[in-house]
Parts: C-alpha cells; structure tokens; sequence
C-alpha cells in the first residue's frame, strides 16, 4: 500500500515543475517568453540525464553504499557510492523497489532544484549557459547535500556524530528549495541586474507580462508540493498513510497563510494588494511547510505560513531595492528565505524526544553546511563556468528580447509591443 501511495505522490511532483514554469515566464518580458519556457525543458533534460548517469551514485540512498572519512571513533559519510549510471537499479528493482523509488522521485526533485535559478536569470540567461550550470548543480552538488540529509549522510546521522538529534527536512526545504535558492542568488550575482533595471541609482520596476499565468502556476504548484512532501515523507521517514492525510492538509493550510499574509502586508505598506507578490506568498508557504510538513498541526502550519509569506514580502524588497540584486520572480527569497525559515521552524515546532534546544541546534547545523559550504561550491562552480560559457546574453539581448536574440522569434510575434522599445537606451 506505501509503496502504491508513494509512487502516486512521485507522479504529482511534475505539477510543481509546470506551475514554477508558469510563474518565472509570467513574470518576465513578454519577449523572453518563449525562451523562458524552452529554458525550463532543456533544464529539466540536462538534470535527469546528468542525475541518472552521475549524480545518483553520489546521492545514494539510506542504507546503501558509500565513502566515509574517519576521525577517530567517528565516521563521516560523506558521499554515496552507488554504480555510476543508475545500474544497480535493474538487478534490485524486483526484489527491493526502494532505490528505484528514490531514484525515481530524485529525478523530479533535482528538475525543481534546476528550476528555481532560471527565475533568478530570467531575460538575460543564454541557453548554453543554463545548460553548463544545470549540469553542474544535478550532477555535482545537489546529490551532496541530498546524501547528506536523505541517503543517511552526517546530518542524518547527527546522533552517532555529535549526539544530536538528525537534522530533519521532511518534504525537501533544504535539500531542494534552498539549495536551488542558493544556486538562483549565485546566478544573479554573476549575470547582473537587466538593462534599465537601475538607472541613476534607483530600482524601476518591471512588470511581468502575464500575471494570470503565474496565478494558474500557484495552483499547479500545489499539487506538485503534495506529491513532493508526500513522497520524501513516504520514502526518507517512513510517513504511514494516515500522516500523509495530514501532510495534504498542512500544504494548503501553509500555501494559503502566505498568500494571504502577503496579500494583507502589500495592502497595508502599499495600499493596495499585489498579485505577484501574493503569489509568491502562496509559493513561499509551501516552501516553509515542506520542512515539517507531516511532524506539525493544522495550527501550526498555519503559523509558519503567515511568518513565510510576510517574509517573502520584505526580502523582496530588501533584496532588489537595497542589495541591488535583480531577482525577477523573487526567487532567492521564496526559495532560500522561506527555506530557510522552514528548517528552523521544525526545530521551534516539530515533536521531539528529546531536548527542544538540541534539536533546534541540529537544524541550525544544517542551515551552516548550506549557507557555508554548499553557497561556496555552488558559486565558485558557477564562476568557473561562465569563464568558459559566458552566462550573460550580449548587451543588445535584454532590449531585442531572448527569444528573439536566442531563438529568432518571439513567442507572440502579432500581439505584443513594447513601450521601451522607443524609450533611449542609458
């Protein structure tokens, strides 16, 4: 039964890959539609293909094969160690469906990891470039912390290590939202901010071209985190039927927390509610729940919904106004920010056997490998990419449009005309 459950959830995941599709190219130019939508499948390729051939092995799987450092009394396992290009998955998949389930929902669950910088490079990312840096994120650096956390890694195994409890991440908040967050700020930094972005100092807002896309991408990616959170709590920590019952409720409570505390905090500072904004609300709550999506109350989830989406309005803002950082979708703060908050709020709220404090420090661990060590991989590794693959498109390519700079027409070549195309360049 599990099992059947499981792999039902696993195949509700692809919605939430269709519905942040919808939501990066909604809210980017209208011109880059088409490449924005492209980008998504090339990403979506290039990681499956690059997680099943390399990545896998190093991701492993709880109870499977892997390295370990050994200091002493005390072995780090540190990396998986499976055959290369999924080939112990034929000869176990009859006998022992386990590693093939993981296998399965990792392909999805490194597609949205992918995913999330392309909101980040929205209307300035070339196609090479997000190639080169996909693999990259798939087949090196996401399995790392995914074995770290889900394949009985050190942070899963905190109580042998340090004689904490493990660090917990039910339905993937670090392992997917925040080190695909971190992966979306790295690119923000090396591709710069879009052409009339800042001028004289000051940020100019850019509006997506179609809002009501993004709002149909809410609802998509809604069933998608059901099927996510669902299937890692199945699979990493043995969820029975009954708590996946709870783990559906806590997803629309938490989705719909922070969209409405967004819609209420944009209605308060800007005196009217705004769509996009409350949008991201709706994402960010779903990420901050999926940390401890089945471990809290109904109460509870509410609570780290409105604290996710309250949030995500202000980090926004802090990052494109103050930082400087041009982050089209918000991508760094629903994914990294509302990330983030989630892990610490599994150690505020979720049940413990033992001492509040200690498992709170754990998730504190956590959240200190992922800002410093993964943030450093992630970004040195991108940084030596684009020396070779140049990241940014041309300068002439935010004006023309990517679709039309990358692709040679745009997505709606009859329909749409834009305003700055009169406007002189700075």
């Amino acid at each position: 039964m599990s099992l059947s459950l499981c792999l039902l959830a696993i195949l509700l995941v692809p919605f939430a890959i269709a519905g942040l599709a919808l939501m990066h190219q909604g809210l980017g130019r209208a011109r880059s539609a088409a490449h924005a939508m492209l980008a998504t499948l090339a990403a979506l390729g290039v990681a499956a293909i690059a997680f099943v051939l390399v990545g896998s092995s190093w991701a492993g799987f709880s109870g499977g094969l892997t390295h370990s450092l050994h200091t002493g009394s005390i072995a780090w396992d540190w990396l998986g160690a499976e055959p290369f290009f999924a080939r112990g998955i034929n000869s176990t998949v009859l006998t022992n469906p386990y590693p093939a389930l993981v296998l399965c929902l990792q392909v999805f669950t490194v597609a949205l990891a992918v995913l999330i910088p392309l909101s980040a490079g929205n209307d300035r990312w070339t196609l090479k470039g997000i190639c080169v840096s996909t693999a990259l994120l798939a087949g090196f650096l996401y399995p790392l912390f995914s074995h770290w956390v889900w394949g009985g890694g050190w942070l899963a195994k905190l109580p042998t290590v340090f004689g904490l409890p493990a660090f917990v991440d039910s339905g993937g908040a670090g392992v997917v939202q925040v080190v695909g967050g971190l992966a979306a700020l790295s690119v923000a930094w090396i591709l710069g901010p879009r052409q009339g972005k800042y001028s004289e100092g000051t940020a100019t807002a850019i509006p997506g071209h179609n809002v009501v896309l993004v709002l149909f991408g809410c609802l998509l990616a809604l069933v998608g985190w059901i099927g996510l959170d669902a299937a890692a709590s199945i699979l990493f920590y043995g969820a029975s039927a009954g708590q996946i019952v709870l783990v559906v409720i806590n997803a629309v409570l938490s989705a719909s927390a922070g969209c409405l505390a967004a819609l209420v905090t944009t209605q308060i500072r800007y005196r009217k509610p705004d769509a996009s904004l409350s949008a991201n609300g709706w994402i960010a709550g779903l990420v901050a729940g999926s940390a401890a999506c089945g471990l809290v109350t109904p109460v509870e989830a509410v609570l780290i919904g409105l604290v996710a989406g309250g949030l995500v309005t202000f980090c926004v803002e802090t990052l494109e106004i103050r930082l400087l950082v041009d982050d089209p979708i918000g991508a760094i703060a629903i994914h990294a920010g509302a990330g983030l908050w989630g892990l610490i709020a599994v150690g505020l709220l979720a049940p413990s056997t033992g001492s509040r404090a200690a498992l709170l420090l754990s998730q504190l661990i956590g959240i200190a490998t992922l800002i410093g060590i993964m943030l450093p991989l992630i970004h040195m590794g991108n940084l030596l990419l684009n020396r070779f693959v140049p990241f940014r498109v041309d300068m002439d390519g935010d004006w023309q449009g990517m679709d039309v700079r990358e692709l040679g027409a745009g997505a709606y070549p009859e329909f749409v005309m834009h305003a700055d195309e009169f406007v002189p360049r700075s």
